[in-house]
């Protein structure tokens, strides 16, 4: 947990560079937002790649935390493990939309270093549905002959999620949460041998958070 001010800044900082893009906020801008002086920021951060760095950090450790909870709820089952997964990936989407936009869309704007180590974290992620979906073509509980492709598919409509939903809408979590791990079956040609004990349901979505 960061201390109460550096916390204030780092939310500051996602506010502002999710409405107006990294590129057209100044550091005087997030000083502003976070009510309080430049050099109390620059105290924690000294510019604005920093601050970049940090919350894109914070955004991946949030949906690590949030994947790793739903896998301990499941076995080796890969079917089980890519369920989890998807409906892990569809609750921080749709919980934490904020997190979620701007690890989507403001990588970009990271120094070419920074870019290199952020890439290497976000890997992570894509090597457990990557296991997940070989383990299920390995075992015959997946019939795609394209298991690369189907992974990419996969994370790319629920990453998707977090640019379009809304609570009020139509469709509940509960809803996008069924939804995408059919497809995701649909997408991998599951065939099961037996039946499966579904995941856990999510908890109720109290509204989407930071």
């Amino acid at each position: 947990m960061r201390p109460t001010r550096q916390q204030q800044i780092i939310d500051a900082a996602r506010e502002e560079f999710v409405e107006r893009g990294y590129a057209a906020v100044s550091i005087r801008d997030i000083a502003q937002r976070a009510g309080m002086s430049m050099s109390a920021l620059y105290h924690y951060y000294p510019g604005k790649q920093d601050l970049l760095v940090a919350i894109l950090d914070e955004g991946v450790a949030a949906y690590f935390a949030t994947c790793e909870e739903a896998l301990r709820e499941v076995g080796g089952d890969p079917a089980e493990r890519l369920e989890a997964l998807v409906t892990a990936t569809v609750r921080f989407r749709t919980e934490y939309p904020v997190k979620s936009s701007i690890t989507l869309t403001e990588e970009r704007s990271l120094d070419p270093d920074n870019l290199r180590a952020y890439r290497a974290g976000v890997a992570r992620g894509t090597r457990q549905f990557q296991q997940a979906i070989q383990e299920g073509v390995d075992g015959g509980l997946f019939a795609t002959p394209y298991p690369d492709d189907a992974r990419r598919a996969v994370i790319a409509m629920c990453n998707a999620i977090a640019q379009w939903w809304r609570p009020e809408g139509e469709l509940t979590q509960r809803d996008l949460v069924e939804h995408y791990v059919a497809l995701a079956f649909a997408l991998v040609e599951y065939r099961p041998r037996t039946t499966r004990r579904p995941v856990a349901a999510a908890p109720p979505l109290n509204g989407p958070r930071r």
